[in-house]
């Protein structure tokens, strides 16, 4: 357990500005790993990980996994399709099972807002949020953070998140953790998609998308998360871009040059334009990368790894 973090990581919420710091930081000296020949290093040999996904995933599960395996654990995934949940068996059954069996770390994703932590405060093992509901996805926040960090100081910037926040759990951890690292945050979007209130955690709100372009020096475009809507919340995809698609025409008339994120997976001529999607200003394929150190860094931590020994870890390779 890292005396830093405490036990789990559950979502941006709880962590302090230092919290967030220390993980960025200490992924930095992991990213170098993944550019390295031998991508591994023996820091978590013997410890066990479960990948528990009881929603489809392909990047966040994917990126835990090299994660894990270059940090050398054992990693087993469970996917919900192909588990005794559907046979009847509760979340907490499942966990304390694999518990039974000495795993040390379950890293979660599941479609109720909550489960990570009912998880948590039920079995001893490590727990990682990898998205639960609408309520966060942890570690694609920070990954946020370390991509904007990587080209411009966090404090003082102006970043808008656009589209669907709120169905978005990434929404709400690029919000709190913005925030806490003094960034100035907006949100833009039709008003069927902002949660009611969303101006009570401090961010400005837009309608206009031309107005939020004006205004930021990051845009993080959300997808369109079309299997969690039923009818109604926007008259049609068509429209949808029309009126709040990031397309190239829009950021021509931006009176600075901005960061383009989306934490994917994208819909292409719906919430973004493919020519801004692949064009200079994105680093959406950075977040990509910058997702395995992120998560190399939060696996370390929580299982007892010091951040002062990150740098020395990484020269610790299976060379």
């Amino acid at each position: 357990m890292s005396p830093a973090l405490g036990k789990d990581l559950l979502g941006l919420e709880s962590l302090s500005a230092d919290d967030i710091r220390l993980i960025l930081d200490t992924a930095e000296p992991f990213k170098e790993i993944s550019e390295r020949a031998i991508k591994k290093v023996p820091v978590l040999r013997g410890k066990t990980i479960v990948n528990l996904f009881f929603e489809p995933s392909t990047r966040t599960r994917i990126s835990f996994e090299f994660a894990e395996k270059r940090l050398s654990a054992d990693t087993v995934n469970v996917a919900s399709p192909g588990s005794s949940v559907l046979k009847g068996e509760t979340l907490v059954d499942t966990a304390r099972n694999l518990e039974a069996m000495r795993i040390d770390m379950v890293v979660i994703r599941h479609g109720s807002s909550g489960a990570a932590k009912f998880l948590a405060d039920r079995i001893q093992s490590n727990v990682i949020n990898a998205g639960d509901g609408k309520h966060e996805h942890p570690t694609q926040g920070l990954l946020d953070l370390l991509t904007i960090r990587d080209r411009r100081p966090i404090e003082g910037a102006k970043v808008c998140v656009v589209g669907d926040v709120l169905h978005s759990r990434v929404a709400r951890s690029n919000i709190w953790g913005l925030l806490k690292l003094g960034a100035r945050v907006a949100v833009c979007g039709p008003r069927s998609l902002l949660p009611l209130g969303i101006g009570e955690l401090g961010v400005r709100v837009f309608r206009r998308i031309e107005e939020a372009i004006e205004w930021a020096d990051v845009l993080n475009v959300l997808r369109l998360q079309l299997e969690r809507m039923q009818a109604g919340y926007v008259p049609s995809l068509r429209e949808y871009y029309r009126v709040f698609g990031v397309t190239l025409e829009r950021l021509a008339r931006a009176p600075r040059e901005l960061l383009i994120l989306h934490p994917g997976p994208m819909n292409r001529g719906v919430e973004i334009d493919s020519r801004v999607a692949d064009g200079p200003h994105s680093v959406i394929l950075d977040q990509v990368t910058n997702g395995v150190a992120v998560r190399m860094a939060a696996l370390y931590l929580l299982a007892g790894g010091r951040p002062e020994l990150a740098e020395a870890a990484k020269g610790g390779g299976d060379r």
